[in-house]
């Protein structure tokens, strides 16, 4: 297995949709991401009430089934990029740990930008509705999530590859 598995991390409106296409464009494999497959799948459904638990069953059924491909590119020797809203470590560490039984060599991209910038890039994105824009993100939305993220911690960097990447 030839292929670098990329983890592309770090909550709403650092950038991670931006980079990892990029990243995509840059090694010809295709980005995994976690939001378009929402957006697609599950956003007409998407309740009024009770939105976190309702999203979190999708969200791991969306996990399950981006590893699945990116478990095939590697297999093939291939590249495989994923951003999968992995902001807490109890989140992270299942993955990474069922990542480490697979075998393949892997890198963590953790994307940073302080929260107001992150903010003004949710805003612009909600407005152009371009290439990264999958959902709109209300300011409440951005709040719980950014109060959710737990950076990396030195437990989690110890022996891996993770790379801090600050995008202009």
């Amino acid at each position: 297995m030839a292929g670098l598995l990329h983890i592309v991390e770090r909550p709403v409106g650092a950038g991670k949709t931006t980079f990892a296409l990029r990243l995509s464009r840059e090694l010809e494999t295709p980005a995994y991401v976690l939001d378009d497959w929402m957006a697609t799948l599950f956003r007409p459904d998407r309740p009024d009430k009770d939105l976190w638990v309702w999203y979190a069953e999708r969200k791991q059924r969306c996990i399950a089934q981006i590893w699945k491909l990116a478990r095939l590119q590697l297999e093939l020797g291939n590249d495989a990029i994923v951003e999968l809203g992995l902001i807490r470590r109890a989140d992270r560490r299942p993955f990474l740990a069922e990542v480490e039984a697979f075998g393949c060599d892997y890198r963590i991209h953790v994307l940073d930008a302080p929260d107001p910038e992150r903010w003004r890039r949710v805003e612009a994105r909600n407005e152009q509705r371009g290439e990264t824009f999958a959902m709109p993100v209300s300011e409440e939305v951005f709040a719980a999530a950014s109060s959710l993220w737990e950076p990396l911690d030195e437990a989690e960097c110890a022996g891996r590859d993770v790379r801090l990447v600050q995008l202009e």
